[in-house]
């Protein structure tokens, strides 16, 4: 079977940003299917065009992967107009790329952006095959709920466009059951949950850590790391206000690895705070970050107390499970149940800096209940979130829509 894949921001394991379809990809591949993905040179993480070229990966039983790089914008994160503009030049430099595949079988989009699904969908139709649409993201309401979409005009345009991808699916995939009832009230039929997951073998507590510590001078330390967008949504401004709250202990070690519009603004907060406790660590592959979980004691996730980011599955809790780290988990819903029914971490209430500090305090002090947690956490993944069980769900679901 050959499908083929749009999606802006995909990331391969020798780049920085999350590899979920890179992954999903390659277990497709070799199940046989051949699968070309059209995606944009511009890092969706650091907004940098990158220096990389179209390529194909050859596995056994046939399959492959293509990876063919289509134009976009590049001013990513300087304004939400500038974002727009990198959508929409994408939407249509992968739709012209598309034009020329030959015998496809399936069209799989996914969203956020949503505008490449735009870009699927009008594919799916030319080519007359089935079309898969995948919701990773709740948008437009998650872009209203934070203020990001304020135009009433714009906000129905979206609505509309939303509407219209969940209905004109043959099959809806969501990666959360918290998006399930959204999806189908807002005209989705035929949708299957495909929840996230990780890369159990690559996350391993087995791995060793300790040169990620000596090359970063925590060699004594008790390390938090927060690893992944530094964006409006995360709320890392409140981790530095726990940062600053603990900055006697200097047993504690903060670590913020990755990159967003927000980075400079929060590299500035941090130095006004003073604090001697943090540090900021650029984005690394995905091929890299077993080492940098393994220097860690403690992992955090983090957003903004926003209602409907109680509906979120963020892929980060299930790779700090795999490598068997305790979480402390500021986000309320259902990524915080499925931390709570491992055992695997601490909930704390999102935007509340003293219950955040209070929650590393009690792992630093309680290294023998951390380690416990943690070892809860890679039981619960390798038994519910295992990548390659989830994306046999997947392969299954596409066969289905394509039948031998």
């Amino acid at each position: 079977m050959h499908i083929l894949l749009i999606h802006q921001a995909f990331v391969a394991l020798d780049e920085p940003g999350g590899t979920r379809h890179y992954e999903l990809a390659c277990y497709l591949a070799e199940r046989g299917h051949q699968v070309t993905v059209i995606a944009s040179r511009v890092s969706y993480l650091t907004g940098r065009t990158e220096n990389i070229d179209s390529k194909i990966e050859q596995f056994k039983n046939g399959g492959r992967i293509e990876i063919l790089r289509a134009y976009s914008y590049s001013a990513l994160h300087r304004s939400f107009l500038h974002r727009l503009f990198s959508f929409f030049s994408f939407m249509f430099s992968s739709f012209f790329l598309g034009l020329k595949l030959k015998k496809l079988d399936l069209v799989w989009g996914t969203s956020p952006p949503i505008f490449q699904g735009i870009t699927a969908l009008s594919l799916a139709r030319l080519k007359r095959v089935p079309f898969l649409f995948e919701v990773r993201d709740l948008w437009p309401a998650f872009a209203v709920q934070v203020g990001v979409l304020r135009q009433p005009i714009l906000i129905r345009a979206s609505q509309w466009l939303e509407r219209t991808l969940y209905r004109s699916a043959d099959q809806l995939v969501v990666n959360s059951p918290g998006f399930l009832s959204h999806v189908r009230e807002h005209s989705g039929r035929n949708v299957e949950l495909v929840p996230n997951g990780t890369d159990i073998e690559m996350f391993n507590p087995e791995v060793d850590g300790a040169g990620f510590r000596a090359a970063h001078n925590l060699q004594e330390k008790f390390v938090v790391l927060y690893a992944g967008a530094h964006g409006m949504s995360n709320d890392l401004g409140i981790l530095l206000e726990s940062a600053k709250l603990l900055s006697q202990r200097i047993d504690i070690h903060f670590v913020l690895l990755g990159d967003g519009k927000e980075k400079p603004n929060l590299v500035a907060l941090s130095r006004e705070l003073d604090l001697k406790n943090t540090l900021f660590l650029p984005p690394s592959p995905k091929s890299q970050m077993a080492q940098t979980l393994a220097g860690a004691n403690a992992c955090v996730a983090i957003l903004k107390p926003v209602p409907l980011y109680s509906t979120v599955y963020p892929n980060k809790v299930f790779d700090y499970m795999a490598a068997g780290k305790p979480v402390i988990i500021a986000i309320d819903g259902v990524i915080r149940s499925a931390v709570e029914d491992a055992g695997a971490g601490i909930y704390v209430q999102p935007g509340d800096p003293l219950a955040l500090a209070q929650a590393v305090e009690s792992l630093a002090d309680n290294p023998q209940q951390a380690r416990y947690k943690g070892n809860n956490g890679r039981e619960y993944v390798v038994k519910h979130f295992n990548r390659a069980d989830l994306a046999d769900k997947l392969n299954q679901v596409i066969t289905r829509m394509v039948p031998e």
